[in-house]
């Protein structure tokens, strides 16, 4: 799928990686809103404190968060039990200056003016935390990352 390019949009929104007041939200979506996304958001919120909105959402979530994602959450501090699994909506869509969606491209809505990745990541459903400390440590890195470039943004 061809994303928009934020560079080059000519809606006029801010995408978050380039300034402005407005402090910069984020929504990770994957199919069942129940491990990577979940995983990526308790991450952006252990990293970025309140600097950065976080969201997360899927395209068909499950009923409870992965019990695996969360153990491994926990082996480095972070807490997401409370976390629930949401739907996919437009409006979060349109509320979020960067998208990131790990497994379910097509199902995301398109709006000029966002920042869109496709993180393409292994999907823990099914695998034991020893299978998934890997992808939850490409995670962080992957956060760790997106923190530097919209915090870094704002304090230029």
């Amino acid at each position: 799928m061809t994303r928009p390019d934020p560079m080059t949009s000519d809606s006029g929104t801010d995408s978050g990686a380039h300034g402005g007041d407005k402090k910069p939200s984020v929504l990770f979506v994957c199919v069942h809103n129940a491990g990577r996304s979940q995983m990526a958001a308790g991450w952006l919120q252990h990293l970025a404190g309140d600097n950065i909105e976080v969201r997360s959402a899927g395209s068909e979530p499950a009923t409870q968060i992965n019990p695996v994602a969360v153990a491994a959450m926990a082996e480095v501090g972070i807490d997401i039990t409370r976390a629930q699994p949401k739907i996919l909506t437009t409006e979060a869509v349109q509320d979020s200056h960067v998208v990131i969606t790990m497994g379910c491209g097509d199902a995301c809505p398109i709006f000029p003016g966002k920042r869109y990745e496709d993180w393409v990541l292994d999907d823990p459903a099914g695998q034991g935390v020893e299978a998934v400390r890997p992808i939850r440590d490409e995670i962080e890195r992957r956060v760790a990352l997106l923190v530097r470039d919209l915090v870094g943004a704002r304090e230029r």
